[in-house]
């Protein structure tokens, strides 16, 4: 087996059917204490989810993560509590994040869900951050990244994160690795495996990975699944909808949406720094909720072909 290697390079072996119908097939999943109907969450980019997705997805029983920039977070998370909804915000590592957490908790507005978003983890002020948001007493369910590394992963646990995002560079608009070198472009898979046998036996009920980009087809959500994963991260792929935040564009080629990284000169207006790009996805004119029906569907096929009836079976499941 190579050490490192892509979701192409894997192929997972079946087992015995035991269910009469795959609609018989259990798809969802237990996570930071509540229960989602896929493993599946779009990715918290501007171009992926806006803040009527988020009530869309909640509404419907999936799990979201609202991005960071440009939003009234408060007037969110207030509307979203009225409704008696999820709330699950992203913030960054500066003081302003850290004074955005001091206003909800003098709010008593506190989120069920934080993201810490940042491009680069295992970093200083990654800690920095989770040592604040321990010392306030926030009870949130922390999501923490993004990492590639086992060793990355060892220290976010010791730091405090409940879930560890894993996956730098890997996805179709990141510019990280041909800028920079570093990161598991190409080699996402394997970092999944690597990343999740990081955690300790210990910690394996409590914390959680959630592998982030990479993800081209269907079966790479199943691929990530059984290499550790726990839930599974999208963005590209889910950014064609009809509800999809981005803008659709006309071309030679038919209609395309926009789609851009959190790190690219289009997100932050910067020029200097970049490590992420614009580019534009197929314009799919359906709703996003059909396409997490139709991932559900893929999902109960696999489970299936697992061997089981819900997600459980994929932890015994061979690959080769």
């Amino acid at each position: 087996m190579k050490n490192k290697f892509d979701f192409e390079e894997v192929n997972l072996l079946p087992k015995l059917c035991v269910v009469k119908s795959r609609s018989e097939c259990d798809t969802s999943i237990a996570f930071g204490g509540n229960k989602f109907k896929l493993p599946v969450v779009p990715a918290n980019m501007q171009s992926v989810i806006d803040e009527a997705l988020a009530l869309k997805l909640a509404q419907n029983g999936y799990f979201y993560i609202l991005h960071r920039f440009d939003v009234d977070v408060i007037k969110f998370i207030s509307d979203m509590k009225k409704l008696n909804l999820i709330t699950s915000i992203s913030i960054g590592v500066n003081d302003d994040s850290k004074t955005l957490l001091n206003k909800l908790i003098e709010l008593d507005l506190i989120p069920d869900y934080i993201t810490i978003d940042i491009a680069h983890g295992h970093a200083i002020k990654m800690k920095e951050m989770l040592a604040f948001i321990k010392s306030t007493n926030i009870k949130s369910y922390i999501i923490a990244g993004n990492v590639s590394t086992p060793e990355a992963v060892s220290d976010l646990i010791l730091w405090g994160a409940d879930c560890i995002k894993v996956g730098i560079g890997p996805g179709s608009s990141c510019t990280t690795w041909p800028a920079t070198g570093f990161g598991s472009r190409n080699c996402q898979a394997s970092t999944i495996l690597e990343c999740s046998k990081a955690i300790p036996w210990s910690s394996k009920k409590s914390v959680t990975i959630m592998a982030d980009g990479g993800i081209r087809h269907p079966a790479d959500i199943t691929k990530s699944l059984v290499l550790g994963a726990d839930i599974v991260m999208i963005g590209g792929m889910l950014s064609g909808f009809n509800d999809s935040p981005g803008d659709i564009i006309e071309t030679d080629q038919g209609f395309k949406k926009e789609f851009w990284g959190s790190a690219s000169q289009f997100q932050s207006g910067k020029t200097n720094r970049i490590e992420g790009k614009k580019i534009l996805v197929d314009f799919k004119n359906k709703s996003i909720l059909d396409e997490m029906f139709y991932l559900e569907e893929c999902l109960q096929s696999s489970i299936s072909y697992g061997g089981g009836k819900d997600l459980s079976c994929l932890d015994s499941v061979k690959w080769n």
